[in-house]
């Protein structure tokens, strides 16, 4: 059976888990021993290590056919530095992964002023945040070209599951942008994204491969909150000009409120069918009304 490296011991990787086993032999890097007791009892075997010391990382080498890359880039800084500590400790050894399938962020095309987007659209990160994931998804095509790695980049929009729903906008009735200015935003359900994260893992195909991994309804960010709110039995929040809107919220929920675009995720369609459970979120709202 081959070896699978989990890097990023996430919600995402533990959705994905459960599709893996049988298929493959999971190692799961983690950093605590809480942690590692849920990896082992889920079964996977945890590897104890920490992204930001290297030292930790030099067991790594040479234990996997492939890597599922879920975690994080720092919190500041335009590049991602552990990424970086990863790929050069895998690169230490002739015996190296021969599959990567890395969970990016759709932040990486900027401000599209809402029209549609797909995989070859330009990449014009905005954000810091999204930098960070160019910086990422660069290192990761190098690496691939350089040592004949396959590589699948999945570029994920807003996750949402039942457990995963912005509830703290209500709470702290943070206003939203009026209609007639609204950004158009895009969405994955967690499951839909761990599936991918799956099929992804199955491919034969060789070379670099990215996908915009997205449900298929672009969603303007007032209506999104407007359906929650009403499924949930909240008040609606707030709506405001754009401008008023910019300067009541922190530069960082502005980052994401700003920017405005459509995902087209025809090609997930196309190479990964039958991982969209959710075409919609109002599957999901559907579900939450019971």
């Amino acid at each position: 059976m081959r070896t699978l490296l989990i890097i990023g011991a996430g919600d995402i990787a533990r959705r994905t888990l459960p599709l893996l086993r049988g298929h493959w032999r999971v190692l799961a890097l983690v950093r605590s021993a809480e942690k590692a007791a849920e990896w082992r009892a889920q079964g996977a075997v945890p590897l104890l290590a920490d992204l930001d010391d290297v030292s930790s990382l030099r067991r790594i080498a040479a234990l996997a056919d492939a890597v599922l890359y879920t975690a994080p880039p720092p919190e500041s800084g335009l590049h991602d530095p552990r990424l970086r500590k990863v790929l050069s400790q895998l690169a230490k050894t002739p015996s190296l992964p021969q599959r990567f399938v890395y969970i990016s962020t759709s932040g990486v095309y900027g401000n599209a002023a809402g029209g549609w987007l797909n995989e070859s659209s330009p990449l014009a990160p905005q954000s810091p945040r999204a930098r960070r994931r160019v910086d990422a998804e660069r290192q990761l095509r190098a690496f691939a070209m350089l040592h004949g790695c396959a590589l699948t980049i999945l570029r994920a929009p807003g996750i949402y599951a039942a457990n995963r729903l912005p509830l703290s906008r209500f709470a702290s009735q943070t206003p939203l942008i009026d209609a007639a200015e609204d950004s158009i935003s895009n969405h994955i359900h967690a499951d839909d994204l761990a599936r991918l994260c799956a099929a992804a893992l199955r491919q034969t195909r060789g070379g670099i491969r990215v996908y915009n991994a997205c449900d298929s309804q672009p969603l303007a960010v007032g209506d999104w909150y407007d359906r929650l709110a009403d499924t949930l039995g909240y008040p609606r929040l707030p709506r405001l000009p754009r401008e008023q809107v910019r300067a009541q919220v922190s530069p960082a929920l502005w980052s994401f409120l700003a920017e405005s675009r459509r995902l087209s995720n025809a090609r997930l369609l196309r190479e990964l069918a039958g991982c969209l459970r959710y075409p919609c979120v109002d599957i999901l709202l559907r579900e939450l009304r019971g």
